[in-house]
């Protein structure tokens, strides 16, 4: 792993999160989520635990800031604010697991969680309940609690609102608001603890010039009569991102 500013340098291993970030982007960009479970499995194949969620932070701070006004118009925000609520209560507990994690460990579990997850996405598991304020509040802790272990806050959130009569666009948009803000308050949890390596911020920011050109180019291509197949494509790209992390391959 590598853990210090040689990977600016290091022309392989900048390519790898380069190739990450544009795969990450696209995904995001058409779909509203899948950032974490795209470049997560791959970046953590060269950088640390800690070292991959900075740059992934960094990242989605500036990638989806295009995204932003159009998600506004279409999302349902006093739901939006009950997840952040309940984030900011499983985010710590999150951030406390991952400092307990080996590189290894953090490698493949988040390659395993991504595929979890993308198995119970496309065999169309969801929750028939009541979508009450309680149960978004909790979800919004789950996705918390995962989003600051693994950087993955995503899909708890995702496999919710997919119960609900919402249309696509307001789904889309609470996903992608739900995220730029979990990643804002992941970014001052990391701060309050001092846990923010410059040179990795710096990578952060680098990384996320192609990445928020590709988020512009996923959004762009977001046609909802054309959902299916953008669901095929994301859930394509997740899948072979997830097994290459994990130790098969060693």
């Amino acid at each position: 792993m590598i853990d210090t500013l040689t990977v600016i340098l290091d022309e392989g291993v900048f390519a790898y999160l380069t190739v990450g970030a544009v795969l990450a982007g696209l995904v995001r960009g058409f779909s509203g989520f899948g950032t974490a479970m795209v470049f997560i499995p791959i970046a953590g194949q060269v950088l640390s635990p800690v070292a991959t969620l900075i740059v992934l932070l960094v990242m989605e701070l500036i990638g989806p800031i295009p995204n932003i006004p159009r998600a506004i118009r279409d999302g349902k925000l006093p739901d939006l604010l009950r997840l952040i609520m309940g984030a900011a209560i499983g985010a710590p507990i999150g951030v406390y697991l991952l400092n307990l994690m080996s590189a290894d460990t953090f490698s493949l579990l988040g390659a395993v969680f991504s595929l979890c997850l993308l198995l119970l996405l496309i065999c169309g598991v969801r929750y028939k309940g009541t979508l009450n304020q309680g149960l978004i509040f909790f979800t919004g802790a789950i996705g918390g609690l995962s989003g600051g272990a693994f950087g993955i806050p995503g899909p708890p959130v995702i496999m919710l609102y997919m119960a609900s009569s919402l249309p696509a666009s307001v789904i889309r948009a609470n996903n992608t608001l739900f995220l730029n803000l979990i990643y804002i308050l992941l970014f001052l949890i990391f701060w309050l603890k001092g846990m923010l390596v410059f040179n990795f911020i710096v990578v952060g920011l680098i990384i996320a010039v192609p990445y928020l050109v590709f988020c512009i180019v996923g959004a762009k291509l977001f046609n909802p009569s054309r959902e299916k197949l953008y669901r095929i494509v994301a859930y394509t790209i997740i899948f072979f991102s997830a097994i290459s992390a994990l130790p098969i391959w060693s």
